[in-house]
């Protein structure tokens, strides 16, 4: 019998590190991802965890091994959320140039990128958005993170009024163009005959005209 030879330092560094945390980070995102579709077919209230379980195909006990209780499994599924959307935006902005148009046409892009504008997002999105029970959960994760928001789309439209010579007020013009991507948001989710991704953003795009005209048009931002 040959005899097995002594593994090198450099095999045992490259050794996989023990899958429990990873199996455990796993398996608590593969329940997020269920309680998203689960939201999205069954609504805010009629969502439990035997529901989620059927959803991830796992058992109900191993729903509660990971998470107590529903309130904890929705918080820890809307944290997820908010984070994602966070990281999109956020992420826009890094890859959009200086100018002011093009900061504004990238924050209104991100907010229909296929990763995160997908019908179980939104009506997860809608679910969160229309339980008064869940506002004080949505103030807790989201607040934060739509203050910041908010304050970024202000100084952008402040920063295109000043460079356009527009008479705007950049709070409000900021607050319509925020509003109206919720209102098309909840209209893919309500209407009974959806429009497309790409028509929805060219509302928001004609939005963005209506107050920045020689910046912006229904297809986006103009040519400089």
């Amino acid at each position: 019998m040959t005899q097995t030879e002594p593994q090198s330092e450099s095999a045992v560094d490259a050794a996989p590190v023990p899958p429990r945390k990873q199996s455990r980070d796993a398996r608590r995102q593969q329940l997020i991802e269920a309680t998203i579709e689960t939201l999205a077919a069954r609504g805010y209230a009629r969502t439990t965890l035997s529901e989620v379980a059927r959803t991830a195909g796992i058992s109900h006990g191993l729903v509660i091994f990971h998470f107590d209780s529903k309130a904890g499994l929705l918080a820890e599924t809307l944290s997820w959320l908010a984070e994602e959307y966070r990281l999109n935006w956020t992420a826009a902005l890094e890859a959009a140039g200086q100018g002011a148009a093009e900061r504004l046409d990238a924050l209104i892009r991100a907010d229909f990128n296929p990763a995160i504008c997908t019908p179980a997002k939104l009506a997860a999105w809608c679910s969160f958005w229309g339980e008064a029970q869940s506002r004080p959960m949505y103030q807790e994760s989201c607040g934060a993170n739509d203050d910041t928001y908010n304050r970024q789309m202000e100084e952008i439209c402040a920063a295109l009024i000043a460079e356009g010579g527009y008479s705007h007020n950049p709070e409000r013009a900021a607050r319509v163009l925020r509003v109206t991507v919720e209102g098309v948001w909840l209209d893919l989710m309500t209407m009974s005959a959806p429009y497309s991704r790409d028509e929805a953003l060219a509302t928001v795009h004609a939005c963005a005209a209506a107050f920045f005209p020689r910046h912006f048009g229904p297809g986006g931002r103009l040519p400089a």
